[in-house]
C-alpha cells in the first residue's frame, strides 16, 4: 500500500468492538498487511493518564467542558504520534473510537453545542479523517450488561454508569452518523463470528 488506510470502531458501551477490531486485525495480517491497532482514550502513554481521569467513577462532578477537552487533548496527542506517522508507512490504523464518540456522546448524549464539539476536534485531528467507520449497533440493556459484567464491581466506569436515556440518545446519534457515506452500520447482536464476516467482506472489497 503506498498511502495507509484509517479505519474506526464505534458504537455504544458493550457492542463488542474490542473482540471485532482483534479478529480483524488478525485477519487482515493474514493478508499480509501491516497493521497498527490503537484505541481512545488512551492510545499514547499521555493518553493513557487522561484515560483514567476520564474513566474514574470518583470523577463524577467533572464537567462536560473539561471531559470534552480532555477528549480533545488525547486525541490531539494520539493522532500526531500514532496515527499520522502509522499512515505515512503504509500501515492500515484501526482505532477503538475517534472523533464520532465525542459527537455522539458529548454533543448528543450531553447535549453540548454539536458544531462546538465539532471545530475542537476537527482542529486537534488536522484532516486525518477516518477512510471507513464501522458503527457496531446493539440494544442498550444488552449493551450495557455485557459492558458492566466485565466490570471488577459489576457496575462499569464512570460512562457504563450513566442513566439509560443518555445512552439512548448516544445509540440514536450513532445510528443518525450511519445514513452518512463514510459510515457502515453492523448488526452487533449476532455472534461475534457472523459479526466479523461481515466486516472482512466489506473490507475485502475496499481493500484486498
Amino acid at each position: 500500500m503506498a498511502e495507509g488506510f484509517f479505519i474506526t470502531f464505534e458504537g455504544i458501551e458493550g457492542s463488542g468492538k474490542s473482540t471485532q477490531i482483534q479478529l480483524l486485525k488478525e485477519y487482515l495480517e493474514q493478508k499480509g498487511l501491516d497493521v497498527l491497532l490503537t484505541r481512545e482514550p488512551g492510545g499514547t502513554k499521555i493518553g493513557r493518564k487522561i484515560r483514567r481521569l476520564l474513566l474514574d467513577p470518583e470523577n463524577e462532578n467533572m464537567d462536560y467542558k473539561t471531559e470534552i477537552l480532555l477528549y480533545a487533548a488525547d486525541r490531539a496527542q494520539h493522532v500526531k504520534e500514532m496515527i499520522k506517522p502509522a499512515l505515512a508507512e503504509g500501515k492500515v490504523v484501526i482505532s477503538d473510537r475517534f472523533i464520532d464518540s465525542n459527537l455522539a456522546y458529548q454533543a448528543v448524549g450531553r447535549g453540548l453545542d454539536y458544531e462546538r464539539v465539532y471545530q475542537i476536534n476537527s482542529w486537534v485531528i488536522d484532516s486525518c479523517w477516518p477512510d471507513l467507520t464501522f458503527i457496531l449497533d446493539i440494544d442498550i440493556k444488552e449493551g450495557l450488561k455485557r459492558a458492566r459484567s466485565l466490570s471488577e464491581d459489576q457496575i462499569g466506569d464512570r460512562l457504563e454508569r450513566e442513566v439509560d436515556s443518555f445512552h439512548q440518545r448516544v445509540r440514536k446519534a450513532y445510528l443518525e452518523m450511519a445514513a452518512q457515506e463514510r459510515f457502515v452500520l453492523v448488526n452487533a447482536s449476532r455472534e461475534k463470528d457472523e459479526v466479523q464476516k461481515e466486516i472482512q467482506n466489506i473490507i475485502s472489497g475496499r481493500l484486498l
